[in-house]
């Protein structure tokens, strides 16, 4: 392989992770997830992480940005934007190759277009409280004196708003000038696309081992982590349906078809973020079943 980085993505149940796996050990490179929930520790199945995979033929490939966070911590394109890079420059910096794989498009497209994204700095009590004996005029002020443009048209109607703005102004300061590696260059993406007979006849058949193999169970473990319903609901299909079931909304039956209606019309939603992305001027080489297996080779 010339170094070109190559980037795996395809609707759900498509086979990304087995392909990904399969040109780690072929080419020498490590995996970096581009997996917006695959992030979170103890969401195992029904995320679809089969870590097990990355086991091929005696040989554990190493992946990244899988089961970092605490399943009640937020995460962003932004924060996954950070994470990438820092990873990225570790691997560049040895003799490995770099495979990006995951289904989650706003990602992918995030490091390939130039997306001007910002973090909003987490509240500073210790700067609240000592700012906050001082006047609305004399906030403003110190605003004004820190501000340099930063902030284009700062609302100043309120001391908590004023404090605010000085926060960020001050957050921006205290870091390190961006010099990030976005957006890619030198990428090669193969997008999978098997079909919809074949894709909904997997879908389905996946759900069926996943909840054979516990799903129900996990989203149970993880109620009694202290993850609330509501917050099921954020993790997407797969634990808002089991909450539900859990909750006695549904029955058991109604738990997998509607769950497998719901996936079927996320995979075509996914395939249509695909689309937006090559109309946005992203190169993306689909392949069916019989070029991956010459991809394999």
């Amino acid at each position: 392989m010339n170094k070109k980085i190559i980037i795996i993505l395809g609707p759900t149940a498509s086979g990304k992770t087995n392909l990904a796996v399969k040109l780690a050990l072929k080419y020498n490179a490590e995996i970096i997830s581009a997996d917006s929930r695959q992030i979170y520790k103890s969401l195992d199945i029904g995320t679809g992480k089969d870590l097990e995979e990355y086991n091929i033929r005696g040989k554990k490939i190493k992946y990244h940005l899988i089961d970092i966070k605490s399943p009640n911590d937020n995460y962003s394109v932004y924060n996954f934007q950070i994470d990438f890079e820092k990873i990225f420059k570790k691997i560049k910096n040895t003799d490995k190759n770099i495979i990006i794989c995951g289904g989650t498009g706003l990602y992918i497209e995030s490091l390939l277009l130039d997306y001007n994204l910002s973090s909003s700095p987490p509240p500073n009590y210790d700067l609240r409280n000592k700012l906050n004996d001082k006047s609305l005029d004399e906030l403003i002020k110190y605003q004004n004196e820190i501000n340099d443009n930063y902030i284009k048209e700062p609302i100043t109607d309120t001391k908590n708003r004023v404090i605010r703005n000085i926060e960020k102004c001050l957050d921006r300061k205290t870091s390190l000038p961006y010099k990030g590696i976005l957006p890619l260059s030198n990428y090669v993406i193969i997008g999978i696309n098997q079909g919809r007979t074949i894709i909904r006849e997997k879908i389905t058949n996946r759900l069926k081992s996943r909840l054979n193999e516990g799903m129900i169970q996990e989203v149970e473990n993880l109620l009694k982590m202290g993850v609330s319903h509501d917050r099921l609901y954020y993790f997407g299909l797969e634990y808002r349906f089991v909450s539900k079931f859990i909750k006695g909304e549904i029955s058991k039956t109604e738990l997998f078809k509607n769950l497998n209606t719901a996936i079927h019309k996320f995979s075509k939603k996914q395939m249509t973020f695909f689309r937006r992305m090559e109309r946005r001027g992203i190169k993306i080489n689909w392949i069916s079943d019989n070029k991956i297996n010459l991809l394999e080779k």
